[in-house]
């Protein structure tokens, strides 16, 4: 059996769509030495990201057009050039970033991460909401298959596309091994340097308004400068730092006005460049990890940061309370008054903290990327 599978998203971003591709694509390798695979790539693919350990079965084929003239041609102008044009015959082919290109093959899947521009668009630029709303839902009538990364996102294809139930699958991502509190002492030394040697709440992922940071910051002002009368508290108040890592997406602007309103630039810290090798280390060293989002369709980060060690602070909006369990204090992320308590009850409780800590370690241990490639692997060759 052939089958095809869509690697452009895992190798034009390292973070996000693109790690759950490259993991999922990595794991599917180490399960299957016996179907041939063939993973396709636009021109301009990111030559680093494209150099994964394979096995022969696996072939990457780079198109001789670049990734958004593929999404021209297949997408906005709907032009019918199937991917076989590129690698040939296949029986099956798979889509990780949610929209499907023609194919003649017999069975096709596709994942939809989520329908935050749905559910959120004022969190999106116009004309990225419109080629969403236009070409997501082909796809999803399209395929044989569609995959959501949490039950909250299969319901929301019920809800929002119609999707018949029997269409559809869960399939929740993993973590990497290398996501533990064992790290090493270079890595511990770099987020020293980073962070100043000081406290800090951490959040992790692509500054954009769903991501919801002016609230943070907004509710990490209102305790940045109280003081916690609290015998047993393992840092000063007054020198915590609120570090948000992660690459400019769109719409970000306020996020920063944010901090120059409030006076906190040399306590809000976006570092400009963080090793991925190093995100390890800066899970593990975090006083609290904090994800405020208003939408997710898994919420990776909260699952690693479990896997590192840190204790979890994270809204109750749709995946999140499915991705951490009892293993996180939740609010609601559209209170910066709840979110500030929150944050304060956990900072002001050693106690709190090394259970939730505890309880993470528990949580994560059922998200696997061998367990999601053993399930995508039955689901691509039935």
């Amino acid at each position: 059996m052939k089958i095809g599978i869509d690697f452009t998203s895992a190798v034009r971003e390292r973070a996000g769509i693109g790690r759950y591709a490259r993991e999922l694509i990595r794991a599917l390798a180490q399960i299957d030495h016996t179907h041939a695979y063939v993973l396709l790539a636009p021109r301009d693919a990111r030559a680093e990201l494209a150099r994964l350990p394979l096995p022969p079965n696996f072939t990457l084929v780079r198109a001789p057009l670049t990734e958004r003239a593929l999404a021209i041609l297949w997408h906005r102008l709907r032009v019918p050039l199937p991917v076989e044009s590129f690698i040939g015959r296949v029986d099956a082919f798979y889509s990780p970033d949610f929209l499907l290109p023609p194919t003649r093959a017999r069975r096709t899947l596709v994942t939809v991460h989520d329908l935050s521009y749905v559910r959120l668009p004022e969190c999106f630029p116009t004309p990225l909401l419109n080629y969403l709303n236009r070409a997501v839902p082909r796809s999803v009538a399209r395929a044989d298959l569609v995959l959501a990364d949490a039950a909250s996102t299969q319901r929301d294809l019920l809800d929002v596309y119609r999707v018949p139930l029997a269409k559809t699958r869960v399939l929740y991502s993993g973590v990497e091994a290398r996501f533990s509190p064992q790290v090493s002492a270079a890595a511990q030394a770099r987020v020293r340097e980073l962070t100043r040697g000081k406290p800090y709440l951490l959040a992790v992922s692509t500054i954009q308004p769903r991501k919801n940071y002016v609230r943070l910051i907004e509710a990490f002002a209102k305790i940045a400068n109280s003081e916690l009368a609290v015998a047993d508290a393992q840092f000063a108040i007054r020198n915590l730092q609120l570090i948000i890592a992660g690459h400019r997406g769109w719409m970000y602007e306020d996020v920063f006005q944010t901090v120059e309103r409030l006076g906190l630039s040399d306590r809000v810290i976006f570092p400009d460049f963080f090793a991925d090798e190093d995100l390890p280390a800066l899970y593990a060293g975090a006083t609290v990890f904090v994800y405020p989002s208003l939408y997710e369709g898994f919420g990776l980060p909260v699952a690693e940061a479990m896997a590192c060690g840190a204790p979890v602070v994270c809204s109750h909006a749709s995946s999140l309370p499915e991705v951490a369990g009892d293993a996180a204090l939740y609010f609601d992320p559209r209170d910066v008054g709840a979110l500030a308590e929150t944050l304060r009850r956990v900072l002001s409780d050693a106690a709190l903290r090394a259970d939730l800590r505890a309880r993470g370690f528990a949580q994560v241990k059922q998200f696997s990327w061998d367990k999601a490639a053993r399930e995508l692997h039955s689901w691509l060759i039935a």
